[in-house]
């Protein structure tokens, strides 16, 4: 993606917003009461407001060169969703069996990263494409590789040296960011008070990949 900036938006700006997974379904109502629900999305997309996060005149002149940089809608780049930022829970540390991506083949040496949500016996595939640096662990039948694989932080994929043997379960741990972009080319702010900011929203939207 050439319109992409392989930088996260800051963190202290981040803690605090409002974020959530958003879906597209349309819903028909008969006269009967009875409904209809077509679905239009297959995966989630995610949703942010960042202006909980603007506390002082510092803080807006961070947003405000932030925002000059991506021109605005224009160009993506990382965010740390911080109610959803880890493999496995948030209060455990990244294990290298945090979750299933596949298994071996004899043949096959390419592996998305992936975190599955599971209630009620449904399954929710999420890929991730936006690993951090730094943080994936890979395991092979629950042992954990410290070498011959290697893993792009750009998509997600992960690459080993050789096949895993057939049947083996590939797992992995790692943190991740989404990747995302601003919903609005205009900024607007108010100074009530010297040194204070205030925005009523900031909304940034996730970017498929």
């Amino acid at each position: 993606m050439t319109d992409f900036d392989d930088i996260r938006f800051p963190l202290g700006l981040s803690m605090g917003s409002t974020a959530g997974p958003e879906f597209s379904t349309e819903v028909t109502e008969f006269a009967s009461g009875f409904e209809a629900r077509n679905r239009n999305w297959a995966g989630a997309r995610l949703r942010f407001n960042v202006a909980p996060g603007v506390r002082s005149v510092a803080d807006y002149e961070t947003l405000l060169a932030f925002f000059y940089a991506r021109a605005g809608r224009a160009r993506g780049f990382r965010f740390r969703d911080w109610s959803d930022w880890k493999s496995g829970t948030l209060k455990a540390p990244v294990t290298p069996t945090d979750q299933a991506i596949g298994s071996g083949d004899g043949a096959e040496q390419f592996f998305a990263l992936v975190k599955t949500y599971t209630s009620g016996g449904i399954d929710h595939v999420r890929r991730i494409t936006r690993p951090v640096a730094g943080t994936v662990r890979i395991a092979l039948g629950g042992i954990e590789q410290a070498a011959g694989w290697s893993v792009d932080i750009a998509t997600g994929i992960v690459t080993f040296d050789l096949p895993p043997p057939a049947g083996v379960v590939v797992t992995a741990g790692y943190e991740f960011d989404v990747p995302a972009r601003f919903d609005i080319d205009r900024l607007e702010a108010t100074a009530p008070v010297p040194n204070m900011m205030q925005l009523s929203e900031i909304p940034i939207v996730e970017i498929r990949e």
